[in-house]
Order: structure tokens, then C-alpha cells, then sequence
């Protein structure tokens, strides 16, 4: 069974779903918003693993929470 979890800021939404890998859990970050253009969407691994699966979603979470901020501060252009 996997872990997930999700945070919505405005526009922006942040998913983060757990995998267990060999030695631990890793997590998948979704990172979605509306655009003019249609929906940007964006999914990439945390690259990390970690021992159990709440410190997975948290930092993957945490993770897509940054690359939101990062977006739009316009330091990373997609």
C-alpha cells in the first residue's frame, strides 16, 4: 500500500505517492496548475530514499512545495 499525500496553494497543486525500493521508500511529486494555454503538469522522483514512508511524503511534498516557489520566482523556466 502505498503513502500519498497532496497540498493545494492557489492555483498550484502538489501530489507526492510513496514506491517502497530496495533499502527503503521513495516518492513520485506531481506539481500541476492551469494555464492559459491548458494544464502544465510536471511529474519527476525524489532523490532520496528514506527509511519509512511518512518521511517520504513529507520530503516529496516538501520537494514539490520548493519547486513551485523556484516556478514562480521564475528561477526555473519550463
Amino acid at each position: 500500500m502505498a503513502l500519498s499525500g497532496k497540498v493545494n496553494d492557489g492555483d498550484w497543486s502538489v501530489a507526492a505517492v510513496t514506491h517502497q525500493v530496495p533499502g527503503g521508500f521513495d516518492c513520485s511529486i506531481q506539481i500541476s496548475h492551469p494555464t492559459p494555454d491548458g494544464v502544465f503538469a510536471h511529474e519527476f522522483r525524489h532523490s532520496s530514499i528514506f527509511p519509512n514512508e511518512r518521511e517520504a511524503v513529507l520530503a516529496g511534498l516538501r520537494e514539490g512545495m520548493v519547486w513551485v516557489q523556484l516556478k514562480m520566482s521564475k528561477t526555473l523556466s519550463m
